[in-house]
């Protein structure tokens, strides 16, 4: 079996299985008691942050502990790359993904079917340091029972086609899309507020034109708003805050939000 090693454990999130675990669990209970409405089965996407944990994970937790096991059998995770530039998407050439809670299965069937497409790659080099997609992986192991993953690293790629992507999968109730995104980068406390704000509106509103000034996985982020607004999905925001508000300072910060999205129109408007 090839295996992808967990990357930023011991820097994004603890690299112990117990200190780990700990922290999930804390920050997992501190968000339920707070979730409007109870967590459904009609949850179809979520946006979520990849910092690390002591700054976006209790965000992070917020669109986790939305999750219903039961109802989630497949992942198609999304985020974008941060350690090398290349062009259309990227699929990795592992059988799993490690983390401190052991291993993640890669989705082979579901990977051919994103192969289909012309601007999906294999590319191994687009994987093997991305934290996006990494971080989200402790998170849903705890969370979930069991499930499958497809893990997808977006380089340089219109949205529309991401989105195509994304709405071949669509149709399976079973399958959950987690996109992988930070907000805005490095502006003082309340100009980041100012920022995130409208950057937040504009998803609530399912307006899929942010840029990635906005938010850095502003290209997976809009392409899930193609396919929300197509299929008439309601949009919830879950958790706001900025590393100002958690481990960091408030003259350089970075925003993280958590946002649901259902199908379900009425229980959620």
């Amino acid at each position: 079996m090839d295996i992808r090693a967990a990357a930023v454990a011991d820097l994004f999130y603890p690299g112990s299985e117990n200190d780990l675990e700990a922290l999930i669990i804390h920050a997992l209970n501190k968000a339920r008691p707070a979730l409007l409405p109870a967590p459904t089965q009609s949850l179809k996407a979520v946006i979520v942050p990849h910092a690390g944990f002591i700054y976006s994970g209790q965000t992070a937790a917020f669109a986790f502990a939305s999750m219903i096991p039961a109802h989630i059998q497949h992942i198609i995770l999304l985020g974008p790359s941060h350690r090398i530039a290349f062009r259309g998407m990227a699929v990795p050439d592992c059988d799993a993904f490690e983390t401190p809670f052991g291993l993640v299965k890669v989705d082979h069937k579901r990977m051919q079917k994103a192969l289909i497409h012309a601007d999906v790659q294999i590319n191994a080099a687009a994987h093997a340091q991305e934290h996006s997609l990494e971080v989200q992986l402790p998170f849903l192991q705890t969370v979930l029972d069991q499930f499958t993953l497809l893990p997808i690293c977006i380089g340089s790629v219109e949205a529309d086609v991401v989105a195509q992507l994304i709405e071949s999968f669509w149709y399976d109730d079973a399958t959950l899309f987690v996109i992988s995104s930070d907000l805005s980068h490095f502006h003082s406390y309340q100009e980041a507020n100012t920022i995130d704000e409208l950057s937040i509106d504009m998803i609530l509103r399912q307006q899929a034109s942010l840029n990635h000034e906005q938010a850095c996985g502003a290209t997976g982020i809009n392409a899930l708003l193609n396919v929300a607004n197509k299929h008439h999905l309601k949009a919830q925001l879950l958790d706001y805050r900025n590393s100002g508000d958690t481990a960091g300072d408030k003259e350089r910060v970075v925003g993280y939000a958590s946002i649901a999205f259902f199908d379900d129109v009425q229980d959620h408007a």
